[in-house]
């Protein structure tokens, strides 16, 4: 039974055979998994389980959304949350990562019904390989780049700060797994200083990793998300070089139906509320450009 079946068939079982049938979460499935896409799927059946048990207990005709989201859009996903239940009923339930490991949980039969990635490519890839719904794919973001140190005073208006030879670890997000790690690699290269660098880069799974090392002091600065370090309520903290868009490709970040909530009205209903004007001016509050 696939992974995705497997799931919404647990939903169906009383209790406590549901409790032993995810005991038992096919081992043989995800024996070819590296551990953290194990732990991942695990939690992401877990995830969906939970919220269609707790939106069946509240309304008849309420569902959950499962979403898979690109780690520099988690934050801004969570406030865009309350606004969708009550304009829908419908709940959100979040698994974030970067869009390359996403995208290997979803070809492993995630349950996942829709992917708000980081880039175009990962929705077009997986449409290409019939595990989403290609005609459904559109731009919900555009995402800035920012250089980030949690001192004061510590990074200049103009990025120089990247050719200081005292800079002895800078954090990306590692630009094989995360769309705004290739962004940052674009950055030193036009600057020419990606050589010089390299011995000096602590890498991250997540653009939401590499933030978190510059924030516990791990590295000095980072390439993070500006979404990450501007929006309603948040205090500015540290220094910052907001990256002039002209030094990496352009960050479209794109939102597709997979197949797992082709048939799911509230998938629907989550994509549609992404285009309302009221989602689209809490996205951009968040630093993301239309």
């Amino acid at each position: 039974m696939a992974f995705s079946a497997r799931a919404e068939a647990l939903v169906s079982l009383p209790p406590r055979q549901r409790m032993r049938a995810r005991r038992r979460l096919s081992p043989r499935l995800l024996a070819h998994l590296p551990w953290p896409d194990r732990q991942a799927l695990v939690a992401a059946t877990r995830l969906l389980l939970a919220g269609v048990m707790a939106s069946g207990a509240t309304s008849a005709h309420a569902d959950t959304v499962l979403v898979a989201v690109a780690a520099n859009f988690a934050g801004t996903l969570a406030e865009l949350g309350p606004g969708f239940t009550a304009a829908s009923g419908h709940q959100l339930a979040i698994a974030a990562g970067s869009s390359a490991r996403l995208a290997t949980q979803i070809e492993a039969g995630a349950p996942f019904q829709v992917l708000l990635s980081a880039d175009q490519a990962t929705p077009r890839a997986l449409a290409a390989k019939g595990l989403a719904q290609a005609d459904t794919q559109f731009t919900y973001a555009v995402g800035r780049l920012a250089l980030w140190s949690a001192r004061p005073g510590r990074v200049d208006s103009q990025g120089a700060v990247l050719a200081n030879p005292s800079i002895r670890h800078l954090a990306i997000a590692n630009p094989k797994l995360a769309p705004y790690g290739a962004a940052a690699m674009a950055v030193l290269a036009a600057r020419g200083l990606d050589t010089a660098l390299a011995p000096r880069l602590v890498m991250a799974e997540s653009v939401a990793q590499a933030y978190q090392f510059v924030a516990t002091g791990n590295a000095e600065l980072g390439f993070v998300a500006l979404s990450q370090l501007m929006g309603p309520g948040k205090t500015p903290s540290g220094s910052t070089w907001i990256v002039p868009q002209t030094l990496y490709p352009l960050l479209r970040q794109d939102a597709v139906l997979l197949t797992a909530g082709r048939a799911k009205p509230a998938a629907l209903a989550w994509l549609a509320y992404l285009k309302t004007p009221a989602a689209l001016a809490l996205i951009q509050s968040h630093g993301y450009g239309p």
